[in-house]
């Protein structure tokens, strides 16, 4: 992850434009995943995440960066999610605030640790409702994008982000698994 960003950087500084958009496709899904334990809402945490990408773009912020960005993403989702959930009167804090920060940023992550909660997740996956299921599975375990999940299954993109929405507010004590299984 940290070579793709560094890469990306490189090619940002260097005046190609569409790096940004790899960029964005690279880290979009994880964060507004990450940003929806701070928000009650998808449609305000993919908000934060597409004001993040407009302020990076404007300010041309990604000029000052020389390490990984990714550090600096996850930080800042964080903090703008506290501030749009604030400016709301709402505000939803999660005890497993801590550990998916640890899990992100600490690169000693133990994979017996890892394959646990994999199997964790697994299960509480098992648990949601049918729809649901197949679409949180198209988008973290295929890849797959909105539009292509919609298509997949015969229903609308706003549908698609109904059910993983749900998925993600399901699953949200296996967000920390989550958040890893979308950045590999």
């Amino acid at each position: 992850m940290q070579k793709n960003d560094l890469k990306l950087l490189e090619q940002l500084k260097q005046g190609h434009s569409s790096a940004f958009k790899d960029l964005f496709d690279l880290y979009y899904i994880p964060l507004s995943s990450y940003a929806l334990k701070y928000c009650n809402s998808f449609d305000l945490a993919e908000d934060v995440v597409q004001d993040l990408f407009v302020k990076i773009w404007d300010d041309k912020l990604y000029l000052k960066f020389e390490n990984a960005i990714s550090p600096y993403l996850f930080k800042a989702v964080k903090n703008n999610s506290i501030l749009a959930v604030k400016q709301k009167n709402k505000y939803y804090f999660e005890d497993i605030e801590e550990q998916v920060n640890n899990l992100i940023f600490d690169t000693e992550f133990e994979i017996v640790s890892m394959t646990t909660e994999k199997q964790k997740l697994q299960k509480e996956i098992e648990a949601l409702p049918e729809k649901s299921k197949k679409v949180f599975e198209a988008i973290v375990l295929q890849n797959l994008k909105y539009k292509e999940v919609a298509d997949l299954f015969g229903i609308s993109v706003n549908t698609v982000k109904t059910h993983y929405s749900r998925a993600l507010k399901q699953l949200r004590s296996s967000l920390s698994i989550i958040v890893l299984l979308l950045l590999q």
